[in-house]
């Protein structure tokens, strides 16, 4: 006969849990491979929470809601969540369908910790319920726009669809490069086909094409017409979003997805934790963890330490942000606001270019770090 394994320590106090509501792009039209990941460090950092005591002996508990890159889902799941008396949300990637819960739970009054979208404005007004790990960006993409400038690159072209935040990186891209004597052309991909991406590409004499387009669709076809067409031999293709991060982009374009500059929240060098937690993750997701795996490992960490302090209540949550000082994966975490913030942000949250090395795709570069 089997002994069957012992729970963790917190399960087996019996005491209530502590409830925290993931939101996560688990399904098309959202992301679902950084849905992925982002899923993984949540539950691995929650599994050991809960094996070291959980929240002075109450279990964490996950509710997670599936977002699919959808603004409404994502408003209903915090509604439900709200009504099923969680503590406090976390997670989500895509940068709009964050706006809509952080708008919403600024609205309920139920402390939301965003993993993993950048966009500035992610509220329309200054909360305290709302807190953000990843850079703005603003910072990050001007930290790629100094590493275009510092390659000669001043005559870019951007291959993007209608979205807020492809709209406000573009733009942060103009801020950045017509000083310096750039410029951004836009390319509506409403009404271009790749093969016409390039003709444009040779036309506007560009040399980078930045994809601000979603993924796998029009994002990889456009990276094969491009590096198929003799025209364009020279031409930098970046996506500054993170795209080429995960194992798809390599498995599907193979070299062809080498030498794609994008935006990576790590630092050069992991320390222990990250070191340790990194080969976790490897181990629970059968593949190299991305960046967006440790973001949401350290969002529970976070959450985890804020939550002893406040006992589960919501506002005291809250108000504990301006006090968060939390070893993370990848530095320690800090929450500060400066004018024109409109959420509790780690300021010091690392940024790097980088891309996949040609000789080896599945070694990475660090080209740029801001």
């Amino acid at each position: 006969m089997t002994t069957p394994p012992m729970p963790p320590a917190a399960e087996r106090s019996g005491a209530s849990p502590v409830r925290i509501g993931a939101l996560v792009p688990l399904t098309r039209p959202g992301w679902a491979e950084a849905g992925r990941h982002l899923l993984a460090g949540i539950e691995w950092a929650v599994q050991e929470c809960n094996d070291g005591g959980g929240i002075d002996g109450r279990p964490l508990e996950l509710l997670v809601r599936d977002t699919a890159a959808d603004p409404e889902k994502a408003t209903a799941a915090v509604d439900e969540l709200a009504r099923l008396g969680v503590a406090a949300l976390a997670g989500e990637y895509h940068s709009v369908v964050a706006r809509s819960a952080a708008t919403r739970a600024d609205a309920l009054g139920l402390p939301f910790l965003c993993s993993s979208a950048v966009l500035d404005a992610l509220t329309g007004r200054p909360t305290e319920w709302v807190a953000r790990l990843p850079p703005p960006q603003s910072r990050g993409w001007r930290v790629y726009a100094d590493f275009l400038l510092g390659a000669g690159h001043t005559r870019v072209a951007v291959a993007a669809e209608p979205s807020v935040y492809w709209a406000a990186g573009a733009g942060i891209l103009r801020e950045c490069l017509a000083p310096r004597g750039g410029s951004v052309v836009a390319l509506d991909m409403r009404g271009l086909t790749p093969a016409q991406v390039c003709d444009e590409l040779v036309a506007h004499r560009a040399t980078a094409l930045l994809l601000l387009v979603g993924h796998p669709d029009p994002a990889l076809p456009l990276v094969r017409s491009v590096r198929d067409d003799r025209r364009l031999a020279g031409i930098l293709i970046g996506a500054p979003a993170g795209q080429p991060e995960l194992t798809s982009w390599a498995t599907e374009l193979g070299v062809d997805g080498a030498a794609v500059p994008f935006l990576r929240y790590l630092p050069e060098h992991l320390g222990a934790l990250g070191l340790r937690v990194g080969a976790a993750l490897r181990e629970r997701l059968g593949e190299a963890p991305s960046f967006v795996a440790f973001e949401g490992y350290d969002t529970i960490t976070v959450l985890a330490g804020v939550l002893r302090s406040s006992g589960g209540d919501r506002a005291r949550t809250a108000a504990h942000w301006p006090r968060v000082s939390v070893e993370g994966t990848r530095g320690r975490i800090r929450f500060s606001r400066t004018p024109g913030d409109s959420v509790w942000q780690w300021a010091a949250a690392p940024v790097q270019v980088v891309d996949r090395d040609p000789a080896d795709p599945g070694r990475f570069r660090i080209l740029h770090s801001g």
